[in-house]
């Protein structure tokens, strides 16, 4: 299967304007063979700018899944290029609303999935199951940004047979404990065409692509999988975000990468030989969940909120 994953700079609110440029992403891919393309999370809606909305504000923001006008549109658009597109949104379902993930081919929705560890907004509904899906004759998963820091999730999605996990993210360049992680400084963003390599280098250190090399592969690794991560590039919100959507293969090796500052995207072909070859599907194999179901299983309070995210 032949796959893109996109990176692009979306606009607050601005769902007219990011499905443009879906759309033109799309065409881009379907024109170099793609079979589907992955975009980031709430691509559609863009992200970090929904920590300041009230729910009113958000439920208008919201659609429904799969009737609204969003789903609709990627359904055209999915069909006038003949490929499987992968993008996220607000969705709505009577009062509740989720940060959502969906899939559509073929004049279809495929897969939905809401992301289980919703923190930039409290209106958010977290989701409450795993999904695993047929796409062109593959196995598929989908696990939003945070979703994937919890190990037992992508361990879960494995074990209920996904071969590729798709991970829509928006994340990278905002403060942590780790050493070197921070913000970067809009002046690199806004110097980036006379002095792209200061850029490069903020964004492939430890505040972006050096933070993602540190666990991305060993979810890959770990679970034999092939991880289709996506993120923006530019700004969501008022945050910079680094791109470096990649495509990485159950060795955790990284296929193929998006090296721009701009709206790009990045293509290569999956192939399921790798699978039964890779460490980590040998590894579930040798599972003995008789020694440690009761630990993993227990109960516990849960806390995800990322330490950049302030107080209201």
């Amino acid at each position: 299967m032949k796959v893109a994953v996109a990176q692009f700079e979306p606009k607050d609110g601005d769902k007219s304007y990011n499905l443009s440029v879906i759309e033109a992403l799309a065409q881009e891919a379907g024109n170099r063979g793609a079979d589907l393309i992955s975009f980031h999370e709430m691509s559609i809606t863009a992200y970090t700018f929904t920590k300041d909305l009230t729910y009113d504000q958000l439920l208008d923001l919201a659609e429904e899944v799969p009737n609204g006008p969003s789903t609709e549109q990627l359904l055209k658009i999915s069909k006038a290029n003949d490929l499987a597109i992968l993008a996220g949104l607000v969705e709505k379902e009577g009062k509740e609303l989720f940060n959502t993930y969906i899939c559509v081919h073929r004049g279809m929705v495929v897969a939905k999935f809401r992301k289980l560890h919703p923190f930039i907004s409290p209106f958010l509904s977290a989701g409450n199951h795993y999904e695993v899906f047929d796409l062109l004759g593959w196995k598929c998963g989908i696990l939003i940004c945070y979703d994937n820091n919890i190990i037992e999730n992508v361990r879960a999605t494995a074990l209920l047979g996904a071969e590729i996990i798709f991970a829509p993210h928006v994340t990278g360049c905002t403060p942590s404990a780790m050493p070197g992680r921070d913000y970067v400084a809009d002046e690199f963003w806004q110097n980036r065409e006379i002095d792209p390599v200061s850029l490069r280098l903020e964004f492939d250190g430890p505040k972006g692509r050096r933070w993602l090399m540190r666990w991305l592969p060993a979810r890959a690794y770990d679970n034999g999988v092939y991880y289709v991560f996506t993120n923006p590039i530019g700004y969501d919100g008022e945050h910079l975000k680094n791109g470096n959507s990649m495509i990485i293969d159950p060795y955790g090796e990284v296929l193929t990468e998006v090296n721009s500052f701009d709206d790009a995207i990045a293509m290569t072909t999956l192939t399921k030989e790798k699978i039964p070859l890779a460490g980590g599907f040998r590894y579930r194999n040798a599972r003995r969940p008789e020694l440690y179901r009761n630990i993993i299983g227990k109960a516990h309070e849960s806390n995800f909120k990322p330490v950049w995210i302030k107080e209201k």
